[in-house]
């Protein structure tokens, strides 16, 4: 978890990352952001998060108006919409055109 500014950036604990499977058994679940844990955050504050999460966010958070990783994961869909466009060399009027796609 890194807090900068108004905006709090998580991600989950990796098991990839571990040498010592112990180790990441005794540390998965320590780091968990609860609804209570926002009770003193700026109004304006954002959660961001890669997901998908595993238990580093309490699901009671998604209905917090800081929750903003399922608007962040929605706005990465267009990001790679628009650079596989350019890759291709196509509009995105052109595919919801296109008749041919499903």
């Amino acid at each position: 978890m890194i807090a900068h500014a108004d905006i709090l950036y998580m991600t989950r604990v990796q098991k990839e990352r571990f040498s010592d499977l112990m180790e990441y058994e005794r540390v998965k679940n320590v780091y968990i952001l609860r609804r209570d844990m926002l009770s003193l955050a700026r109004p304006n504050m954002k959660i961001l998060h890669p997901l998908p999460r595993v238990n580093e966010i309490a699901y009671d958070v998604d209905d917090s108006s800081h929750a903003y990783y399922i608007q962040q994961a929605r706005n990465g869909l267009f990001a790679r919409e628009a650079i596989f466009c350019h890759c291709l060399g196509i509009s995105l009027e052109e595919i919801k055109a296109d008749k041919t796609i499903i």
